[in-house]
């Protein structure tokens, strides 16, 4: 009875240890403080308006010391948290796809989207009075590409067209480089070019477009809506999401997400302050939501494109 006594004590130590008790810490005493890293925007230094506001929202919520910390740059910010000195990062889509693949640690929690339901964009490519009835005549065509830095005109399209087994190289003769996006549709307006790569702002999958875009921007200039088709449209690229180390205790996590998803309607002076660009609201992603993106990363790095 002795023995058996003594064993059942011994098991309900170690239990204690790993299951509650005075063992056990807290997931806010792991760790300490809670940092999260923002780029602030260009020409503001090291400066991000509203930080003692942002600073309390973020603390209440996670009942827990919270400090923001201002990185130079993606480059400096995705360091910062594939080494652990941040646990919690706003980045690009590109910026995120390109910090999971520096380090696969870090989660997406909620991305915003715009007050229309704009959740990203996708690429299109725009043709006029049909000229290009499909991809398969390309090489017969002119085709208007905006510069190879532009996400919607030329890095999302290339990727995209990729993943189809479609591949254009980069000097391939049918394509008409353009220095700018808007002399890309200059092009296509003027009849110098046959059709073009561009961007339409889009909702999460099933719902109506939202207004707005490439397509838009030419029928202000005075193309009519018949008069352009759409060849082809590449999967959705969201807007980038505010991501966290994979490590971070579930309940951080909960609680974030909880946090963020009724920020736009609870406190909307917040909402503005951490996003001022996409007036929406936040909504829950996960992972392949950024598949696009890491696409267009994936491309670059074999590639070489800048």
């Amino acid at each position: 009875m002795k023995g058996a006594l003594k064993t059942w004590t011994a098991l309900m130590a170690v239990n204690g240890a790993f299951c509650g008790g005075p063992a056990w810490a807290d997931w806010r005493d792991d760790i300490g403080t809670f940092r999260i890293g923002i780029v602030a925007e260009p020409g503001a230094g090291n400066t991000v308006p509203g930080l003692a506001v942002l600073t309390q929202a973020f603390t209440d919520a996670l009942g827990m010391k919270v400090e923001f910390v201002v990185a130079r740059d993606y480059a400096a910010l995705i360091e910062a948290q594939a080494n652990a000195r941040i646990e919690y990062a706003i980045y690009s889509a590109i910026a995120y796809a390109t910090a999971l693949q520096r380090c696969e640690c870090i989660e997406p929690l909620v991305a915003p989207v715009d007050s229309d339901g704009a959740a990203g964009i996708r690429s299109v490519l725009l043709t006029r009075d049909g000229k290009l009835p499909g991809l398969a005549d390309m090489e017969t065509r002119r085709i208007a590409m905006p510069p190879p830095d532009s996400v919607g005109g030329s890095l999302l399209p290339l990727a995209g067209l990729a993943a189809e087994h479609v591949r254009i190289a980069e000097g391939a003769p049918f394509l008409v480089h353009a220095p700018s996006p808007s002399a890309a549709e200059t092009m296509l307006v003027d009849g110098e070019a046959d059709a073009m790569f561009g961007w339409v702002k889009a909702a999460a999958d099933g719902q109506p477009r939202p207004p707005g875009g490439t397509q838009a921007r030419l029928e202000s200039s005075g193309l009519s809506a018949s008069a352009l088709q759409v060849v082809w449209t590449s999967g959705l690229l969201r807007y980038g999401p505010h991501a966290v180390r994979g490590d971070l205790d579930p309940e951080a996590k909960r609680r974030l997400t909880v946090f963020l998803t009724n920020l736009k309607s609870t406190t909307p002076d917040v909402y503005d302050l951490l996003e001022p660009k996409h007036a929406g609201g936040f909504m829950p992603v996960v992972p392949k939501d950024y598949s696009a993106a890491e696409a267009i990363v994936r491309m670059v790095s074999v590639d070489g494109r800048q």
